[in-house]
């Protein structure tokens, strides 16, 4: 069960294990146990490209924090016993309350085999359809819509469209953070093509509009709008494409009828835009045939996602701008494996092979391919749902894999408290300490990223293999074989007899290709009989991929060929409403989401310094309007509400926010914050289609937190959580930085800085102290010899020291008086270099240095790269070096 031991001079071409672009890498294990990570050149997804976070993936891959053995109730067990355990309890409790009684929740970060066994044994063995993940988060509503549009779950086009499009239409899509590989692709296209334009449809400012010709800052869930009255802009501008209406599509008369429901004036509300962007837009799309419409979380997570997604549809197919070189409209996925999970049947709503859980004739097919006693015949429980069924008791027995519900599922807190309530709950995870596995009975060890060995699928269908480098610890094992060692032991051994992880990609391939014969997109039916050595050596290839077919890329539709019954498009009539989610006791809108480099829960992330420098706490962005109004200023300490619960959180002031809207991040924990679970603000509403939940827009008030003090602290050993009302740690150089801000100052100064930093246990350690009781501040610094263990700085006001070069301060040495001094101040002298906070993750350069180079002459950011290297490697970065300089020429002309 163990990975592959590669010694110091073997490269291993693997996959990222990020977002759904998919990037290739080239791993290598040194001699001292590091990995070093650089992108693979010969991965048509990227080309060699990684982002800030792949780049990092070398400083996320050690044993600290591991959970390296199986668990019952707290104590250590073995394999066997756990897993007899499970089939016990999952026996029982079917035997008693049926196969509805019991729930699989599983990941997109699982590997395509890992979902494929999950599924199989859920849908075919148990005879539910209550397995659901959390993709069901992230690109649902994309899945509901394509098949309402096409008849399956197709991605119609590849990543090529948008570097040959002629206008590239971003619709709720920060792409320069979170796909920064994919926005790099269009950027170089961009300058090579100077007539390329880009439009940004997103109520923030992002770092993407930067690269766009067009920003509309859409009021939220504004885009149902928006896309249906283009399609009646489209018909008056003589822009349809007629014969492809009459050809390969059906009920385009009443798509437009139900778009011209919609007045300007109408438009004009649900948007809040200008008549003139509209009209702009409008004209721009109609007039542009090579147009790629790209779709992200703002579409998805929504209410009204399903709509969103067939509006944007509708367009494309009302001009025939689908399946041809750079035209097309394109989902692309948050999670590196969702449309892996998509092709195995991991959603509820879904059988494997891309067939449908409705249709008996395919659920026929899947139970005959598997010789299954019984096949699920119904949809399951959708992620939403599921969890309200185990709060309520239906559910009985629930097994988590690889994902943490506590944080990312909405009204987190009830999420937590059903969790408690379950009779049996089991989690596979990596980390012995989770905000979810905290909560539950068993415990089992997953492989990592690195140790575990298979494919994965990225956002234009294209599966590429992710192969281990690292040996597995412990006792940890992968997800497919826990699945498979509990479906032998609740009496089916041969269905559940793998060897190895081939084997079962051998019979995923096979079953796409069983009685399909062109009568569904997903065809793998060439690798139908793969063995180790081919498996081993599968390059990245596209599908479908049907036995004796030439390999080649694929694009769908642009001769029709759609794969409803009647082998035509459905256009889909959408009814732009207008969601209002304000209120007068929540007048604020809440829109949730990724940082640059940070990933989901942080399980991942927050183990590399470098990524954890860029945004070290969790924060609001709040318009300066709204900040006012409100009586918040920068850096303040933010309290938000919801009708299900609070965060407190740090204030971040910016003109790129929408009024009356407030962006909070969605990946600190209780692991890394005192009270940042933004989710658990999140009501539990979902999109009547997909159950996909809205993410994007939920009611909440704001105000102003009154500390009575402010701190930071940088330590060498893990900060203790202070017991203040708000803090937030992350990992810097040489250890740890945290910031905390109470209600009541400490009494003890010295005792709660020892307390905070770890050192009750070394008082031999005399502190550094300074105080000044005019300004409120107190500072202590504790040094082990000449190293420095850790410093606290204690103010009546938010602490303003230069923490990117206090943080620097734990790796050397500081024998002088001189050098203690300057760090009990908390800045660097006029003589030493302070970066100040990180911009270029990748390159640890700091927005001081960037300003100096564009003080000195730099012009552009080519330049800066050129004397820094910052914005030279995944690029997600180059918008802030670019206001930098920017702000520095405004200076320099005052």
């Amino acid at each position: 069960m163990t990975g592959d031991r590669q010694n110091c001079s073997h490269i291993t071409k693997t996959t990222c294990p990020y977002c759904g672009v998919g990037c290739g890498v080239l791993a290598a294990r040194q001699a001292g146990g590091s990995v070093t990570i650089v992108g693979d050149p010969d991965h048509p997804a990227n080309f060699g490209r990684l982002c800030s976070k792949g780049s990092a993936l070398g400083e996320t891959v050690g044993l600290e924090d591991r959970l390296l053995h199986p668990e019952i109730h707290g104590r250590r067990a073995s394999w066997g016993e756990a897993l007899d355990l499970i089939t016990a309890r999952f026996s029982e409790t079917i035997r008693e309350h049926g196969p509805d009684s019991v729930a699989f929740y599983v990941s997109g970060q699982f590997l395509t085999e890992d979902y494929y066994v999950a599924n199989k044994l859920m849908k075919g063995f148990i005879g539910s359809a209550n397995i659901d993940t959390n993709s069901r988060l992230c690109m649902a509503s994309s899945v509901a819509g394509h098949r309402r549009a096409f008849g399956s779950d197709t991605v119609p086009g590849i990543y090529e469209d948008l570097e040959l499009a002629d206008l590239v239409v971003l619709v709720g899509s920060n792409l320069a953070w979170c796909h920064p590989v994919i926005y790099q692709r269009i950027a170089a296209a961009k300058e090579q093509r100077p007539h390329m334009r880009v439009v940004l449809i997103d109520p923030r400012r992002t770092m993407t509009a930067d690269l766009a010709d067009m920003h509309l800052a859409i009021a939220p869930d504004g885009d149902v709008a928006l896309f249906s009255g283009l399609v009646a802009c489209l018909a008056d501008s003589g822009a349809l494409d007629r014969d492809y209406i009459n050809q390969h599509t059906n009920g385009f008369d009443d798509a437009l009828e139900a778009s011209r429901q919609l007045t300007m004036d109408e438009i004009i509300r649900q948007t809040g835009l200008e008549r003139g962007e509209i009209e702009a837009f409008y004209a721009l799309f109609a007039g542009t045939e090579k147009t790629v419409t790209v779709y992200s979380q703002g579409v998805n997570q929504s209410s009204s996602g399903t709509d969103k997604v067939n509006a944007i549809i509708n367009c494309h197919l009302a001009t025939g701008r689908i399946g041809r070189p750079g035209m097309g409209p394109f989902s692309i996925t948050g999670q590196p494996n969702a449309m892996g999970g998509r092709e195995v049947g991991g959603l509820a709503n879904m059988l494997a092979a891309h067939m449908d859980i409705e249709n008996a004739e395919h659920r026929a097919l899947a139970q005959q391919f598997w010789r299954s006693p019984v096949i699920a015949d119904k949809p399951g429980l959708k992620a939403v749902d599921m969890f309200r069924a185990v709060a309520d008791g239906r559910i009985k027995a629930l097994w988590i894999m690889a994902t943490n519900p506590v944080d990312s599922l909405p009204e987190a807190d009830a999420v937590q408290d059903a969790l408690h309530t379950c009779p049996f709950v089991v989690v596979s995870d990596v980390l012995e300490m989770t905000d979810t596995i905290r909560h539950v009975h068993v415990k089992l060890p997953s492989a990592a990223w690195g140790e575990k060995s298979g494919t994965v699928t990225n956002s234009e269908r294209r599966i590429s293999r992710q192969r281990s480098f690292l040996p597995t610890p412990g006792e940890a094992r992968p997800d497919w074989w826990q699945l498979a060692e509990v479906g032998k032991r609740m009496g089916y051994p041969e269905a559940f007899d793998y060897d190895d992880v081939w084997q079962i990609f051998r019979e995923h391939a096979a079953q796409t290709a069983f009685i399909n014969n062109g009568t569904r997109d997903l065809d793998l039916g060439a690798y139908a009989a793969v063995d180790r050595p081919a498996y081993e050596a599968l390059e990245p290839f596209q599908w479908p991929q049907p036995e004796g077919a030439a390999r080649e890329e694929t694009r769908f539709f642009a001769r029709g060929g759609f794969f409803t019954a009647d082998r035509r498009a459905r256009f889909v009539p959408v009814v732009a409403r207008g969601i209002a989610r304000a209120s007068d006791a929540f007048p604020m809108t809440l829109n949730t989401g990724r940082i640059r480099d940070q990933w989901h829960t942080m399980t991942r992330t927050g183990k590399s310094q470098r990524l954890s420098a860029h945004f070290a706490e969790p924060f609001a962005e709040l318009h300066p309007a709204d900040a006012t109004r409100h009586g918040i200023h920068d850096a303040d300490i933010v309290r938000i509400k919801s009708e299900h619960g609070e965060i407190l959180v740090r204030a971040l002031v910016t003109g790129r926010q929408r009024k009356g809207c407030v962006f909070v991040p969605m990946h600190w924990t209780d692991q890394f914050a005192s009270k940042a679970r933004v989710d658990s603000l999140i009501p539990s509403l979902t999109d009547p289609h997909s159950g996909q939940p809205a993410l994007k827009n939920a009611a909440v008030r704001i105000e102003r937190v009154e500390a009575a003090f402010y701190g930071f602290a940088v330590s060498s050993r893990k900060p203790r959580e202070p017991d203040t009302a708000y803090w937030a740690m992350g990992r810097n150089e040489g250890g740890w930085r945290l910031e905390l801000a109470g209600d009541a100052s400490a009494r003890n100064v010295e005792q709660f800085a020892r307390l905070v930093l770890g050192l009750e246990d070394c008082q031999a350690i005399e502190p550094l102290a300074y105080s000044d009781y005019e300004r409120g501040d107190t500072r202590m610094a504790f040094f082990d010899g000449s190293r420095l263990a850790g410093a606290l700085y204690l103010s009546d006001n938010p602490v303003t020291v230069s923490r990117t070069w206090l943080c620097s301060q734990l790796t050397g040495d500081h024998p002088r008086p001189h050098d203690r001094y300057r760090i009990l101040a908390g800045r660097a002298g006029a003589d030493l270099p302070d970066k100040g906070g990180i911009v270029c993750a990748c390159f640890s350069v700091g927005c001081n240095e960037i300003a100096a180079a564009a003080q000195a002459g730099c012009a552009t950011v080519g330049e800066i790269g050129k004397m820094l290297s910052a914005g030279t490697n995944c690029g997600s970065c180059r918008s802030e070096i670019q206001q930098i300089i920017n702000g520095t020429r405004l200076i320099a002309a005052e």
